[in-house]
């Protein structure tokens, strides 16, 4: 497992400043090395909610390796056309996120829409043990908040399997910890799983 630091200045309100890099995302970044290759110098990037499409989108164009324009499917057409045209022009690769799924995307506009159906789709999917472990770690660090060597061994199997599963499992563990002014040890991890996910096994204390 790996990370990619953001080349962008520290700030906690901004979220985290590394890309975890994992399964669900491990093609997609290696295509980023691959810009000059795609077709019409164009991707667009799927993920479901949280998984990291923005933090992508600003590490490539921050890199240099692009432009990037994120939450594309929100954009005027007409206007991401010519954003489109510019880049054939310049020979910018162009990285695009869709807060759409694959295929929910409906582009009415037919010479974009042809555009766009051509570029390379890419998507991240959903993430394994390793790499769930490494985020709850990453939004842990991000809060503050030290979980103990545990934490990830009990989490894990008990976890949404989804980025923004972990993300607000962090969130309820960080909540319930400064509300009873405890360090989030195992009772504050078991109550923000069944706040989060149901009842887990039965309690032995």
């Amino acid at each position: 497992m790996s990370q990619i630091a953001l080349p962008l200045a520290p700030g906690g309100a901004d979220g985290p400043t590394r890309i975890v890099v994992g399964n669900a995302n491990r093609a997609a970044l290696e295509a980023m090395a691959a810009a000059a290759t795609w077709p019409f110098r164009t991707a667009i990037l799927f993920g479901p909610p949280r998984s990291g499409k923005s933090l992508i989108a600003r590490w490539f164009a921050e890199s240099g390796a692009g432009e990037a324009i994120d939450d594309a499917d929100r954009m005027d057409e007409t206007e991401l056309f010519h954003r489109w045209n510019r880049a054939q022009e310049s020979g910018v690769p162009l990285l695009l996120t869709s807060s759409a799924a694959e295929g929910a995307w409906t582009i009415r506009l037919p010479d974009l829409a042809s555009r766009l159906g051509a570029a390379l789709h890419l998507q991240i999917g959903a993430p394994d043990d390793a790499m769930l472990a490494e985020l709850i770690e990453l939004h842990a660090e991000q809060r503050g908040i030290v979980l103990g060597p545990d934490a990830c061994a009990y989490l894990v199997p008990r976890a949404e399997r989804s980025h923004m599963g972990v993300e607000r499992l962090v969130e309820a563990i960080d909540r319930i910890s400064l509300e009873r002014k405890q360090a989030p040890t195992l009772s504050v991890w078991r109550d923000a799983l069944e706040e989060l996910m149901g009842p887990q096994e039965p309690r032995l204390f």
